[in-house]
């Protein structure tokens, strides 16, 4: 089982009452308590993906998988539910990090940074900027010590205070539309969009 403590460091918050609701969503998906890699890119109707889209997905499924067992248990579900429906801008900062540092090292390189938007966008759809328009725009208005790594403390400051560059950020991870695949049950089409009138199969 996973742990209580927040993706983004925080403490859960979802409401008791809500939380009664979620918990018989996630039973319902999965009556064994536990949900796959397979089964949560099956849930967004994420098939197909190329190699780039498919290593930011794993990516974000391990951020939520906080103990690194292989699965989400429904702590981790509801902690997810937590930074999307309620998280403050700090603590989906502080998870936006964890998805760009892909090698747990603690600070964000050029490469990574990269990595993550080509994802982001082979996934998401045209973006207005290029990776690399992407990354140089970052790493010009935060790499406040010209080291050619982001850390934590630069990432979260330099974001805060440009609100173009935050804006700019929160949509490429605007996981809204996976709130609404799990309260709905239905699967996104291939585009990111919700299909009228198609369920999801009950397992």
């Amino acid at each position: 089982m996973g742990n209580s403590e927040s993706i983004a460091g925080g403490q859960t918050a979802v409401l008791a009452k809500d939380t009664y609701m979620w918990y018989r969503k996630f039973m319902m998906e999965y009556p064994s308590g536990l949900q796959t890699l397979h089964e949560f890119k099956t849930l967004l109707g994420l098939q197909g993906l190329d190699q780039k889209a498919n290593q930011h997905i794993d990516q974000v499924y391990n951020t939520f998988d906080m103990n690194k067992d292989g699965f989400i248990d429904f702590l981790e579900f509801i902690a997810a539910i937590n930074l999307v429906v309620r998280g403050k801008v700090e603590q989906k900062l502080k998870w936006y990090f964890k998805l760009y540092d892909a090698d747990g090292s603690g600070s964000i390189d050029r490469k990574e940074l990269l990595n993550i938007f080509m994802a982001v966008q082979a996934l998401n759809g045209q973006q207005t900027l290029s990776p690399e328009e992407f990354t140089n725009l970052v790493f010009h208005k935060i790499d406040v010590n010209n080291d050619g790594e982001l850390s934590l403390k630069e990432f979260i400051s330099g974001t805060e205070n440009d609100q173009d560059l935050l804006e700019i950020v929160s949509k490429s991870f605007d996981f809204s539309s996976v709130l609404k695949v799990i309260c709905n049950g239905k699967q996104l089409d291939t585009g990111g969009r919700l299909p009228p009138n198609r369920r999801r199969r009950r397992v």
